[in-house]
């Protein structure tokens, strides 16, 4: 058996392809040399037309493809690759095996590209290591995901819940649409307006799903996703989820300790020990809450009510909850402390979505843990080249997507 027998077996080449010669080169790099395989096709075979009649080839055109790596050798394929004569006079170019039309790379390589971004390598340094630029990796990238993300099915989905994101702090925002049943991405798009609630439900659409379908969407209280979802989702039921609650409040405690600290030294740097929970506080950092707390009557008060507002999530029963809650928003009212009577009529002006929570205990918690994946997504596409390039980061690691290249297939 010679060399181009064995490569031919080692690339799975099947009739009418075959090895017809290999080349060693030398490059000026010592640390690397070159693998050129030369491919033919046999002589007067028939290839099928668009319409599966069988036709040798018009002419052919002469194609390269950069393959994975033998040994020490970085390796390309070359192929006169044949175009034959449709029944209707056009003209089309062969589909290679080894290749997607219009790639400069072959499958396999674009599988190991893919499966070294999944093992958590950044794009520069799976560049580095292809020894590839970094716009052409992105391409293969974007091209897998997409190719992924039309073939997605949607048909099951009925709740959703919707959160903002940057792509950069400050820019390009970002809506991130997950379903709260798969705890998985489904949509992502530019922009935080009620056009996001559109592309989504255009986007569902396409994929087999559909808009009366959906019985809840969760999200803060956006003003521009209210009115998105009100026009777009007629059947969804809108919840305010716990989790932006309950960080809108800490922002009302925040604000409580900022005001007390500009005239008392002492609750300098203790922003964390105030915020976070009791319970995760070690020994010595409760101990110094509970002096904090004694020391300064309005932080203490304050304190407490955000205590009690969190104890409202352990009440099993839906009505008793709604009930401790407009209980809480009344005792709220009629203290002093600004910040907490502004955050309970609040409340009170979001009732309905706010204790449709209670009924449906839909939380945006599951895309609060989709987040932390996304600010890998933000350090994995950096020096991506546009918005597309991070959101589709976003969908690789979070959306669950089914690949069809090499690595998924054998």
């Amino acid at each position: 058996m010679n060399s181009t027998e064995i490569f031919s077996i080692a690339l799975g080449l099947s009739s009418p392809w075959y090895v017809e010669k290999v080349e060693f080169l030398n490059t000026s790099s010592e640390s690397s040399h070159e693998l050129h395989l030369y491919l033919n096709f046999e002589r007067g075979y028939k290839f099928l037309d668009n319409e599966s009649n069988e036709t040798t080839a018009y002419d052919t055109v002469n194609r390269k493809w950069q393959h994975l790596n033998f040994f020490q050798h970085n390796c390309f394929l070359h192929a006169r690759v044949p175009r034959i004569k449709n029944s209707d006079g056009t003209i089309n170019q062969v589909s290679t095996p080894w290749a997607r039309p219009s790639s400069g790379f072959t499958l396999l390589f674009e599988a190991y590209a893919m499966l070294l971004i999944e093992s958590e390598a950044p794009i520069s340094r799976v560049a580095s290591n292809l020894r590839v630029t970094q716009p052409r990796v992105w391409r293969v990238f974007d091209y897998w995901i997409d190719l992924a993300k039309s073939k997605d099915d949607l048909s099951e989905v009925s709740k959703v819940g919707v959160d903002e994101t940057s792509s950069k702090k400050g820019h390009n925002y970002v809506s991130v649409f997950a379903d709260m049943d798969a705890h998985r991405v489904v949509h992502v798009c530019e922009g935080k307006d009620a056009s996001t609630i559109h592309s989504f439900t255009e986007s569902l659409e396409n994929k087999g799903g559909k808009k009366e379908n959906i019985e809840v969407i969760s999200m803060d209280m956006s003003p521009s996703f209210i009115s998105g979802a009100v026009k777009e989702l007629p059947n969804a039921k809108i919840v305010f989820d716990k989790f932006h609650l309950v960080q809108s409040l800490n922002k009302s405690l925040d604000e409580v300790r900022i005001k007390e600290r500009k005239s008392n030294d002492l609750l300098k740097g203790h922003k964390y020990t105030v915020l976070k929970k009791y319970d995760k506080l070690s020994n010595d950092k409760q101990w110094e809450l509970d002096h904090l707390l004694m020391m300064y009557p309005t932080l203490g008060e304050a304190y407490r009510m955000r205590e009690m507002f969190m104890d409202i999530f352990n009440i099993a029963d839906s009505q008793e909850a709604k009930a401790y809650l407009m209980f809480w928003c009344d005792m709220v009212s009629e203290t002093t402390i600004t910040p907490f009577k502004k955050f309970a009529a609040m409340i009170k002006s979001h009732w309905t979505g706010v204790v449709a929570y209670f009924d449906n205990g839909i939380s945006n918690g599951i895309l609060e843990g989709i987040n932390s994946k996304i600010q890998l997504a933000k350090r994995r596409a950096r020096g991506y080249r546009n918005i597309k390039n991070f959101i589709n980061m976003i969908y690789f690691l979070t959306g669950k997507l089914k690949y069809d290249y090499p690595l998924y297939s054998l």
